[in-house]
Protein backbone atom coordinates (compact mmCIF):
# COMPACT_ATOMS: atom_id res chain seq x y z
CA UNK A 1 0.00 0.00 0.00
CA UNK A 2 1.50 3.61 -1.26
CA UNK A 3 1.95 5.93 1.69
CA UNK A 4 -1.05 8.72 2.02
CA UNK A 5 -1.55 12.07 3.68
CA UNK A 6 -3.91 12.45 6.44
CA UNK A 7 -7.77 11.45 5.83
CA UNK A 8 -8.22 15.37 6.40
CA UNK A 9 -6.00 16.27 3.00
CA UNK A 10 -7.96 14.74 1.12
CA UNK A 11 -11.29 15.24 2.41
CA UNK A 12 -10.32 19.25 2.15
CA UNK A 13 -9.54 18.89 -1.90
CA UNK A 14 -13.14 17.03 -2.35
CA UNK A 15 -14.69 19.99 -0.46
CA UNK A 16 -12.89 22.34 -2.08
CA UNK A 17 -13.46 20.68 -5.57
CA UNK A 18 -17.40 20.78 -4.96
CA UNK A 19 -17.47 24.90 -4.24
CA UNK A 20 -16.19 25.38 -7.14
CA UNK A 21 -18.22 22.70 -9.43
CA UNK A 22 -21.67 23.04 -7.34
CA UNK A 23 -23.64 20.89 -8.81
CA UNK A 24 -23.79 17.25 -10.15
CA UNK A 25 -21.48 14.42 -9.98
CA UNK A 26 -18.15 13.96 -10.85
CA UNK A 27 -16.50 10.38 -12.05
CA UNK A 28 -12.65 9.53 -11.74
CA UNK A 29 -11.86 6.50 -13.20
CA UNK A 30 -8.58 4.32 -11.26
CA UNK A 31 -6.14 3.32 -13.98
CA UNK A 32 -6.27 -0.42 -14.76
CA UNK A 33 -2.99 -2.73 -15.20
CA UNK A 34 -1.68 -2.09 -18.57
CA UNK A 35 -0.27 -5.56 -19.91
CA UNK A 36 3.19 -5.47 -21.53
CA UNK A 37 3.24 -8.20 -23.89
CA UNK A 38 0.48 -10.80 -22.54
CA UNK A 39 -1.99 -10.11 -19.74
CA UNK A 40 -0.29 -11.12 -16.87
CA UNK A 41 2.98 -9.48 -17.80
CA UNK A 42 2.10 -5.82 -16.66
CA UNK A 43 3.74 -2.20 -16.66
CA UNK A 44 4.87 -1.05 -12.97
CA UNK A 45 0.88 0.38 -12.04
CA UNK A 46 0.89 3.62 -11.83
CA UNK A 47 -2.71 5.76 -10.69
CA UNK A 48 -4.22 8.45 -12.07
CA UNK A 49 -3.25 11.91 -10.90
CA UNK A 50 -6.55 13.32 -10.17
CA UNK A 51 -7.57 10.54 -8.68
CA UNK A 52 -4.87 10.10 -6.00
CA UNK A 53 -5.14 14.10 -5.61
CA UNK A 54 -8.37 13.60 -4.06
CA UNK A 55 -8.31 9.92 -3.52
CA UNK A 56 -5.02 9.03 -2.49
CA UNK A 57 -5.31 5.31 -3.20
CA UNK A 58 -3.00 3.71 -5.59
CA UNK A 59 -4.90 0.43 -6.46
CA UNK A 60 -5.99 -0.70 -9.89
CA UNK A 61 -9.52 -1.42 -11.01
CA UNK A 62 -11.27 1.12 -8.76
CA UNK A 63 -13.26 4.79 -9.55
CA UNK A 64 -14.62 6.93 -7.25
CA UNK A 65 -17.76 9.74 -7.35
CA UNK A 66 -18.25 13.16 -5.83
CA UNK A 67 -22.02 13.93 -5.29
CA UNK A 68 -21.65 17.90 -5.46
CA UNK A 69 -25.29 18.02 -4.68
CA UNK A 70 -24.96 15.53 -2.00
CA UNK A 71 -21.68 16.65 -0.59
CA UNK A 72 -20.76 12.59 -0.59
CA UNK A 73 -17.82 10.51 -1.65
CA UNK A 74 -18.21 7.28 -2.86
CA UNK A 75 -15.61 4.44 -3.73
CA UNK A 76 -16.58 1.81 -6.38
CA UNK A 77 -13.91 -1.40 -6.18
CA UNK A 78 -14.31 -4.76 -4.74
CA UNK A 79 -12.58 -6.52 -2.39
CA UNK A 80 -9.83 -9.16 -3.19
CA UNK A 81 -10.49 -12.90 -3.90
CA UNK A 82 -8.86 -15.89 -2.44
CA UNK A 83 -7.27 -15.70 -5.87
CA UNK A 84 -5.47 -12.80 -5.51
CA UNK A 85 -4.63 -13.18 -1.78
CA UNK A 86 -2.88 -16.55 -2.95
CA UNK A 87 -0.51 -14.53 -5.08
CA UNK A 88 -0.48 -11.27 -3.43
CA UNK A 89 -0.84 -11.68 0.55
CA UNK A 90 -3.30 -11.01 2.54
CA UNK A 91 -4.95 -7.58 1.30
CA UNK A 92 -6.70 -4.95 3.25
CA UNK A 93 -11.22 -4.26 2.30
CA UNK A 94 -11.90 -1.54 -0.03
CA UNK A 95 -13.81 -0.03 2.84
CA UNK A 96 -10.63 0.20 5.17
CA UNK A 97 -9.04 1.63 2.45
CA UNK A 98 -11.38 4.29 2.04
CA UNK A 99 -11.33 4.80 5.45
CA UNK A 100 -7.90 6.07 5.27
CA UNK A 101 -8.57 8.69 2.90
CA UNK A 102 -11.81 10.03 4.57
CA UNK A 103 -14.71 8.29 2.65
CA UNK A 104 -17.04 6.61 4.69
CA UNK A 105 -19.37 4.85 1.56
CA UNK A 106 -17.58 2.03 -0.61
CA UNK A 107 -19.88 0.43 -3.70
CA UNK A 108 -19.05 -2.96 -5.59
CA UNK A 109 -17.19 -1.81 -9.19
CA UNK A 110 -20.43 -2.92 -10.83
CA UNK A 111 -22.77 -0.38 -8.95
CA UNK A 112 -20.74 2.53 -10.67
CA UNK A 113 -22.63 2.34 -13.98
CA UNK A 114 -26.07 2.12 -12.33
CA UNK A 115 -24.95 5.28 -10.11
CA UNK A 116 -24.31 7.31 -13.11
CA UNK A 117 -27.72 6.45 -15.59
CA UNK A 118 -29.83 7.26 -12.06
CA UNK A 119 -28.10 10.97 -11.88
CA UNK A 120 -28.45 11.10 -15.45
CA UNK A 121 -32.59 10.42 -15.28
CA UNK A 122 -32.07 12.58 -12.68
CA UNK A 123 -31.05 15.39 -15.34
CA UNK A 124 -27.97 15.73 -13.35
CA UNK A 125 -24.64 16.87 -14.97
CA UNK A 126 -22.27 13.94 -15.35
CA UNK A 127 -18.92 15.45 -15.12
CA UNK A 128 -15.53 13.89 -15.80
CA UNK A 129 -11.99 14.83 -16.96
CA UNK A 130 -10.27 13.93 -20.26
CA UNK A 131 -9.18 10.33 -20.70
CA UNK A 132 -6.18 9.30 -21.95
CA UNK A 133 -6.00 5.43 -21.73
CA UNK A 134 -7.68 3.85 -24.28
CA UNK A 135 -9.60 1.09 -21.69
CA UNK A 136 -10.95 3.91 -19.53
CA UNK A 137 -12.11 6.01 -23.08
CA UNK A 138 -13.97 2.54 -23.85
CA UNK A 139 -14.95 2.60 -19.81
CA UNK A 140 -16.39 6.21 -19.81
CA UNK A 141 -17.91 5.87 -22.75
CA UNK A 142 -19.91 2.25 -21.65
CA UNK A 143 -20.92 4.14 -18.54
CA UNK A 144 -22.08 7.37 -20.00
CA UNK A 145 -23.62 6.31 -23.31
CA UNK A 146 -21.39 8.77 -24.88
CA UNK A 147 -19.84 7.38 -28.33
CA UNK A 148 -15.77 6.36 -27.56
CA UNK A 149 -15.16 8.96 -30.58
CA UNK A 150 -16.56 11.93 -28.71
CA UNK A 151 -15.65 10.72 -24.87
CA UNK A 152 -12.86 13.52 -24.74
CA UNK A 153 -14.63 15.95 -25.99
CA UNK A 154 -17.33 15.36 -23.74
CA UNK A 155 -14.55 16.39 -20.60
CA UNK A 156 -16.48 18.56 -18.39
CA UNK A 157 -14.40 21.93 -18.47
CA UNK A 158 -16.09 23.47 -15.56
CA UNK A 159 -14.33 20.23 -13.61
CA UNK A 160 -11.01 20.64 -15.67
CA UNK A 161 -10.28 24.52 -14.11
CA UNK A 162 -12.16 23.23 -10.44
CA UNK A 163 -9.19 20.63 -10.72
CA UNK A 164 -6.43 23.05 -12.34
CA UNK A 165 -7.51 25.94 -9.81
CA UNK A 166 -6.52 23.46 -6.44
CA UNK A 167 -3.43 21.11 -8.22
CA UNK A 168 -1.43 24.29 -9.53
CA UNK A 169 -1.26 25.89 -5.86
CA UNK A 170 0.79 22.96 -3.63
CA UNK A 171 -0.24 22.20 -0.22
CA UNK A 172 3.03 22.29 2.20
CA UNK A 173 2.30 18.33 2.50
CA UNK A 174 3.16 18.55 -1.36
CA UNK A 175 6.17 20.67 -1.37
CA UNK A 176 7.70 18.23 1.12
CA UNK A 177 7.35 15.39 -0.90
CA UNK A 178 8.21 17.02 -4.24
CA UNK A 179 11.66 18.19 -1.92
CA UNK A 180 12.37 14.48 -1.57
CA UNK A 181 11.67 13.59 -5.03
CA UNK A 182 14.54 16.55 -5.71
CA UNK A 183 16.54 14.96 -3.23
CA UNK A 184 16.60 11.43 -5.68
CA UNK A 185 17.14 13.31 -8.50
CA UNK A 186 20.45 15.03 -7.54
CA UNK A 187 21.35 11.29 -6.33
CA UNK A 188 20.83 10.22 -9.75
CA UNK A 189 22.21 13.35 -11.72
CA UNK A 190 25.83 13.04 -9.33
CA UNK A 191 25.82 9.79 -9.78
CA UNK A 192 25.91 9.89 -13.69
CA UNK A 193 28.10 13.35 -13.18
CA UNK A 194 30.62 11.05 -11.84
CA UNK A 195 30.82 8.73 -14.28
CA UNK A 196 30.58 11.17 -17.56
CA UNK A 197 34.00 10.06 -18.75
CA UNK A 198 35.75 8.36 -22.10
CA UNK A 199 34.60 5.56 -22.41
CA UNK A 200 31.36 4.86 -20.26
CA UNK A 201 28.31 3.48 -21.65
CA UNK A 202 25.32 5.91 -22.62
CA UNK A 203 23.24 2.83 -21.76
CA UNK A 204 24.86 1.51 -18.63
CA UNK A 205 24.95 6.01 -17.01
CA UNK A 206 20.87 5.70 -17.94
CA UNK A 207 20.40 2.44 -16.16
CA UNK A 208 22.54 3.64 -13.05
CA UNK A 209 20.59 7.25 -12.77
CA UNK A 210 17.01 4.79 -13.73
CA UNK A 211 18.39 2.61 -10.96
CA UNK A 212 19.07 5.05 -8.22
CA UNK A 213 15.65 6.43 -8.54
CA UNK A 214 13.60 3.10 -8.28
CA UNK A 215 16.05 2.46 -5.12
CA UNK A 216 14.60 5.53 -2.97
CA UNK A 217 10.98 6.01 -4.58
CA UNK A 218 8.78 4.65 -7.68
CA UNK A 219 11.49 5.05 -10.13
CA UNK A 220 11.61 7.90 -12.92
CA UNK A 221 9.21 10.31 -13.46
CA UNK A 222 9.83 9.66 -16.98
CA UNK A 223 11.84 8.21 -19.75
CA UNK A 224 15.39 9.40 -19.36
CA UNK A 225 16.95 11.68 -21.58
CA UNK A 226 20.60 10.84 -21.54
CA UNK A 227 22.66 11.83 -25.16
CA UNK A 228 25.78 13.54 -26.60
CA UNK A 229 23.29 14.32 -29.38
CA UNK A 230 21.51 17.17 -27.16
CA UNK A 231 20.21 19.04 -30.02
CA UNK A 232 17.54 16.31 -30.18
CA UNK A 233 15.01 17.51 -27.39
CA UNK A 234 13.80 14.37 -26.15
CA UNK A 235 16.40 11.78 -27.08
CA UNK A 236 15.94 8.59 -25.44
CA UNK A 237 18.51 6.45 -27.55
CA UNK A 238 21.44 5.40 -25.08
CA UNK A 239 23.65 3.46 -27.53
CA UNK A 240 26.53 5.67 -27.89
CA UNK A 241 30.12 5.80 -26.12
CA UNK A 242 31.33 8.69 -24.33
CA UNK A 243 34.06 10.43 -26.61
CA UNK A 244 36.48 13.35 -25.01
CA UNK A 245 34.84 16.59 -26.36
CA UNK A 246 31.30 15.69 -26.50
CA UNK A 247 29.16 17.04 -23.74
CA UNK A 248 26.26 14.78 -22.39
CA UNK A 249 23.00 16.24 -21.93
CA UNK A 250 20.84 14.55 -19.16
CA UNK A 251 17.13 15.11 -18.27
CA UNK A 252 16.20 12.95 -15.59
CA UNK A 253 13.73 12.94 -13.03
CA UNK A 254 12.51 10.87 -10.25
CA UNK A 255 8.85 10.03 -8.59
CA UNK A 256 8.99 9.42 -5.19
CA UNK A 257 7.25 7.19 -2.69
CA UNK A 258 3.75 9.72 -3.19
CA UNK A 259 4.05 9.63 -6.85
CA UNK A 260 5.39 13.56 -6.88
CA UNK A 261 7.82 14.37 -9.08
CA UNK A 262 11.24 16.06 -10.08
CA UNK A 263 13.07 16.81 -13.67
CA UNK A 264 16.47 17.98 -13.97
CA UNK A 265 18.43 18.66 -16.93
CA UNK A 266 22.49 18.96 -16.88
CA UNK A 267 24.93 19.28 -19.57
CA UNK A 268 27.80 18.08 -18.93
CA UNK A 269 31.89 18.33 -20.59
CA UNK A 270 32.97 14.79 -20.94
CA UNK A 271 35.81 14.52 -18.76
CA UNK A 272 34.91 17.41 -17.22
CA UNK A 273 36.45 20.19 -19.55
CA UNK A 274 34.51 22.12 -21.67
CA UNK A 275 35.93 23.63 -25.25
CA UNK A 276 36.45 27.18 -25.25
CA UNK A 277 33.24 27.10 -27.65
CA UNK A 278 31.15 25.16 -25.46
CA UNK A 279 31.92 27.07 -22.48
CA UNK A 280 30.77 30.48 -24.31
CA UNK A 281 27.47 28.58 -25.02
CA UNK A 282 27.04 26.78 -21.96
CA UNK A 283 27.54 30.35 -19.78
CA UNK A 284 24.91 31.71 -21.73
CA UNK A 285 22.53 29.19 -21.00
CA UNK A 286 23.71 29.23 -17.17
CA UNK A 287 22.69 32.88 -17.15
CA UNK A 288 19.65 32.78 -18.88
CA UNK A 289 18.78 29.73 -16.16
CA UNK A 290 19.88 32.10 -13.75
CA UNK A 291 18.44 35.05 -14.62
CA UNK A 292 15.20 33.53 -14.61
CA UNK A 293 15.47 31.98 -11.25
CA UNK A 294 16.25 35.46 -9.69
CA UNK A 295 13.64 37.55 -11.14
CA UNK A 296 10.65 34.67 -10.28
CA UNK A 297 8.22 35.83 -7.93
CA UNK A 298 4.43 35.60 -7.01
CA UNK A 299 2.51 38.10 -9.63
CA UNK A 300 4.88 37.59 -12.65
CA UNK A 301 3.74 36.36 -15.72
CA UNK A 302 5.69 32.98 -16.57
CA UNK A 303 5.46 34.40 -20.36
CA UNK A 304 7.76 37.60 -18.73
CA UNK A 305 10.23 34.83 -17.37
CA UNK A 306 10.47 33.04 -20.67
CA UNK A 307 11.12 35.95 -22.75
CA UNK A 308 13.71 36.85 -20.07
CA UNK A 309 15.22 33.73 -20.83
CA UNK A 310 15.03 33.93 -24.12
CA UNK A 311 17.01 37.78 -24.30
CA UNK A 312 19.90 36.45 -22.24
CA UNK A 313 20.20 34.02 -24.93
CA UNK A 314 19.43 36.22 -28.03
CA UNK A 315 21.97 39.17 -26.04
CA UNK A 316 24.35 36.27 -25.74
CA UNK A 317 24.40 34.83 -28.96
CA UNK A 318 24.87 38.35 -30.19
CA UNK A 319 27.98 38.62 -28.58
CA UNK A 320 29.15 35.46 -30.51
CA UNK A 321 28.31 36.86 -33.74
CA UNK A 322 25.52 34.38 -34.01
CA UNK A 323 22.85 36.99 -34.13
CA UNK A 324 22.61 40.77 -34.54
CA UNK A 325 20.43 43.56 -34.26
CA UNK A 326 17.16 44.65 -31.77
CA UNK A 327 17.94 41.60 -29.49
CA UNK A 328 14.05 42.61 -27.95
CA UNK A 329 12.81 42.62 -31.50
CA UNK A 330 14.50 39.50 -32.51
CA UNK A 331 12.96 37.69 -29.58
CA UNK A 332 9.56 39.26 -29.78
CA UNK A 333 9.98 37.90 -33.41
CA UNK A 334 10.88 34.52 -33.21
CA UNK A 335 14.16 34.81 -34.27
CA UNK A 336 15.90 33.12 -31.20
CA UNK A 337 13.75 29.71 -32.00
CA UNK A 338 16.08 28.85 -34.24
CA UNK A 339 18.43 28.18 -31.34
CA UNK A 340 15.45 28.02 -28.58
CA UNK A 341 12.50 26.08 -30.00
CA UNK A 342 10.77 25.38 -26.65
CA UNK A 343 9.39 26.95 -23.78
CA UNK A 344 11.21 27.84 -20.39
CA UNK A 345 9.30 25.52 -18.43
CA UNK A 346 6.08 23.68 -17.50
CA UNK A 347 4.25 23.01 -14.35
CA UNK A 348 5.39 20.06 -12.33
CA UNK A 349 3.68 17.69 -9.26
CA UNK A 350 1.86 14.79 -9.79
CA UNK A 351 2.88 14.45 -13.46
CA UNK A 352 6.54 15.61 -14.38
CA UNK A 353 4.06 17.71 -16.98
CA UNK A 354 1.66 18.74 -14.29
CA UNK A 355 -2.07 18.04 -15.13
CA UNK A 356 -1.51 18.13 -18.91
CA UNK A 357 -3.59 15.55 -19.44
CA UNK A 358 -6.01 17.45 -18.71
CA UNK A 359 -5.05 20.25 -22.09
CA UNK A 360 -2.55 22.22 -21.75
CA UNK A 361 -4.74 25.57 -22.61
CA UNK A 362 -6.16 25.25 -19.45
CA UNK A 363 -3.19 24.60 -17.15
CA UNK A 364 -0.59 26.94 -18.85
CA UNK A 365 -3.69 29.64 -20.28
CA UNK A 366 -6.29 31.42 -18.83
CA UNK A 367 -8.03 34.63 -19.82
CA UNK A 368 -5.84 36.95 -19.50
CA UNK A 369 -2.64 35.35 -21.41
CA UNK A 370 -3.56 33.08 -24.36
CA UNK A 371 -0.80 30.62 -27.16
CA UNK A 372 0.85 32.50 -29.83
CA UNK A 373 1.17 30.41 -32.87
CA UNK A 374 4.64 32.47 -33.54
CA UNK A 375 7.60 29.33 -33.71
CA UNK A 376 9.17 28.97 -30.33
CA UNK A 377 6.81 30.66 -28.46
CA UNK A 378 3.75 28.25 -29.46
CA UNK A 379 5.61 25.79 -27.48
CA UNK A 380 5.33 27.72 -24.28
CA UNK A 381 3.50 25.09 -21.93
CA UNK A 382 3.41 27.16 -19.23
CA UNK A 383 2.72 31.42 -19.40
CA UNK A 384 -0.32 32.30 -16.86
CA UNK A 385 0.64 34.40 -13.55
CA UNK A 386 2.89 32.20 -11.24
CA UNK A 387 1.05 32.52 -7.76
CA UNK A 388 2.16 31.20 -4.13
CA UNK A 389 2.48 26.81 -4.28
CA UNK A 390 2.99 26.93 -8.20
CA UNK A 391 6.33 24.56 -8.89
CA UNK A 392 7.37 25.28 -12.30
CA UNK A 393 10.84 23.80 -14.14
CA UNK A 394 13.21 26.39 -15.49
CA UNK A 395 14.80 25.10 -18.12
CA UNK A 396 16.47 27.57 -21.01
CA UNK A 397 18.38 25.70 -23.60
CA UNK A 398 20.41 26.57 -27.09
CA UNK A 399 20.74 23.86 -29.50
CA UNK A 400 21.82 23.68 -33.34
CA UNK A 401 19.94 21.46 -35.22
CA UNK A 402 21.14 20.92 -38.65
CA UNK A 403 17.74 20.74 -40.45
CA UNK A 404 16.21 23.82 -38.98
CA UNK A 405 19.45 25.81 -39.71
CA UNK A 406 19.30 24.39 -43.34
CA UNK A 407 15.66 25.11 -43.83
CA UNK A 408 15.71 28.63 -41.95
CA UNK A 409 18.64 29.22 -44.18
CA UNK A 410 17.09 28.12 -47.21
CA UNK A 411 14.07 30.67 -46.88
CA UNK A 412 17.20 33.70 -45.23
CA UNK A 413 14.20 33.70 -42.53
CA UNK A 414 15.37 36.42 -40.02
CA UNK A 415 18.10 37.81 -42.11
CA UNK A 416 18.61 41.00 -40.13
CA UNK A 417 18.70 38.66 -36.83
CA UNK A 418 20.94 36.07 -37.51
CA UNK A 419 24.84 35.63 -39.08
CA UNK A 420 23.92 32.36 -41.07
CA UNK A 421 27.73 32.44 -41.99
CA UNK A 422 28.19 32.25 -38.10
CA UNK A 423 26.19 29.42 -37.12
CA UNK A 424 27.64 27.32 -39.71
CA UNK A 425 30.56 26.71 -37.69
CA UNK A 426 28.49 25.48 -34.87
CA UNK A 427 26.15 23.51 -36.87
CA UNK A 428 27.92 20.32 -35.65
CA UNK A 429 27.99 21.61 -32.30
CA UNK A 430 24.84 19.62 -30.17
CA UNK A 431 22.96 21.18 -27.61
CA UNK A 432 22.96 22.60 -23.88
CA UNK A 433 20.13 22.92 -21.42
CA UNK A 434 19.59 23.52 -17.69
CA UNK A 435 16.83 23.06 -15.87
CA UNK A 436 15.73 23.37 -12.07
CA UNK A 437 12.61 23.08 -10.12
CA UNK A 438 10.94 26.40 -8.78
CA UNK A 439 8.71 26.94 -6.29
CA UNK A 440 6.83 30.32 -5.90
CA UNK A 441 6.49 31.51 -2.47
CA UNK A 442 4.85 34.10 -0.86
CA UNK A 443 7.56 36.47 -1.08
CA UNK A 444 9.38 35.41 -4.15
CA UNK A 445 11.08 32.11 -4.97
CA UNK A 446 13.08 28.50 -3.78
CA UNK A 447 14.89 26.39 -5.59
CA UNK A 448 13.18 22.92 -4.57
CA UNK A 449 15.63 19.82 -3.60
CA UNK A 450 19.60 20.16 -2.73
CA UNK A 451 21.89 22.01 -4.61
CA UNK A 452 22.81 20.40 -8.06
CA UNK A 453 25.91 21.38 -9.55
CA UNK A 454 25.64 23.19 -12.96
CA UNK A 455 28.63 26.14 -12.43
CA UNK A 456 31.30 25.41 -14.90
CA UNK A 457 34.14 25.00 -12.29
CA UNK A 458 31.49 23.05 -9.93
CA UNK A 459 31.13 20.15 -12.50
CA UNK A 460 34.98 19.63 -13.32
CA UNK A 461 34.74 19.34 -9.32
CA UNK A 462 32.50 16.83 -9.65
CA UNK A 463 32.60 15.05 -13.30
CA UNK A 464 34.98 11.80 -13.05
CA UNK A 465 35.51 11.91 -9.34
Amino acid sequence: MNPLFEPQVYQNRREKLTAAVKSGIAVFLGNHEAPMNYPDNTYNFRQDSDFLYFFGLSIADIAAVIDFDAHQSIIFGNDFTIDDIIWMGDQPTIASLAEKVGVTETRPFAQLAEFIQQAQAQGRKVHFTPQYRGDNQILMANLTGIDVNHIREAASVELIMGIVNLRSAKEQCEIDEMDKACEIGVKMHTAVMRRAVEGESERELAGLAEGIALSYGNGISFPVILSQHGETLHNHLHNGILKAGNMLLIDAGAEGLMNYCSDYTRTLPINGKFTQKQQEIYEIVLKANMDAIDAAHPGMYNKELHRLSCEVIAQGLKDLGLMKGDVKEAVELGAHALFMVHGLGHQIGLDVHDMEGLGQIYVGYDDTVRPSNIFGWASLRMARELKPGFVVSIEPGIYFIPHLIDIWKKENKFADFINYDVVEKYRDFGGIRIEDDLLITETGHRVLGPHLPKGVDELAAIIGK
